[in-house]
């Protein structure tokens, strides 16, 4: 993989993930190619919710990866490089109270200022690529009434970025980062991500259905399930239960 994969920039789209999604299914994508747009009218969050972006103001970033490059054997690990490179990014501008929210949002103390959703192509068997989508949040001061707890780089440093020039950072550490992939153990990276996770070795709620519990937060597993402790034990998977704040 080059140095530096290409970047495409966008005035307007519907998703950045939907435009990269597309080049794949067209034959057109390279590994490691990236697609910025300075506006999405109709931008993917995780679990089916809207991501909503004010135009100029911030990231919203998707990155072309092919698994077989990486050498990759389950998507949690593609997940954590991606959180990774993210925290990297967010926390060199907003200082050591950015974290990892399980399994990938980007957090600065309890608020938050990013997430990633990825998208996976599967022909039979076979993974054959991922659409790697970021969106964090740069310039923007105002929010929704849905939004109360997100922030931005400008809240917490006072300061104006380039989002383009931002998002051409973040590519190149989301590169650098899967590249870790090849010459790391995948232990070593778990261990990076656990030093960054939100509430780590912390008593928190979570909500599962109807019912919210307490449970101590351990860590999470090479295959990304949330391990927690209260009576027992538990893997909790992505989706499974709601965070309660």
């Amino acid at each position: 993989m080059p140095a530096n994969g290409s970047f495409i920039i966008l005035n307007q789209v519907d998703s950045t993930n939907n435009y990269a999604m597309a080049m794949v299914h067209e034959g057109l994508a390279k590994h490691g190619e990236a697609v910025f747009s300075h506006y999405q009218t109709a931008g993917k969050g995780q679990r089916g919710k809207a991501w909503q972006m004010e135009k100029d103001q911030n990231i919203a970033l998707s990155v072309v990866m092919n698994p077989k490059e990486l050498k990759l054997h389950h998507p949690f690990q593609l997940s954590l490089v991606v959180a990774l490179a993210s925290y990297d990014f967010f926390s060199k501008y907003a200082g050591d109270e950015t974290c990892i929210k399980w399994p990938n949002d980007i957090y600065w103390r309890d608020r938050k200022a990013g997430g990633i959703l990825i998208e996976n192509l599967i022909r039979g068997r076979k993974w054959k690529w991922a659409v790697v989508g970021v969106g964090l949040n740069i310039n923007q001061t105002h929010f929704g009434d849905n939004l109360k707890a997100a922030v931005s780089l400008k809240q917490i440093t006072g300061k104006n970025f380039d989002p383009v020039e931002l998002a051409r950072e973040l590519h190149q550490n989301i590169l650098n980062r899967s590249q870790e992939l090849l010459i790391k153990p995948f232990k070593t990276l778990l261990e990076e991500y656990q030093e960054r996770l939100y509430k780590m070795n912390t008593v928190v709620k979570l909500k599962k259905d109807n019912r919210v519990f307490e449970t101590l937060i351990k860590g999470v597993s090479t295959t990304g399930q949330l391990l927690t402790f209260d009576v027992i034990e538990k893997q909790i998977e992505f989706g499974e239960v709601e965070w309660v704040l």
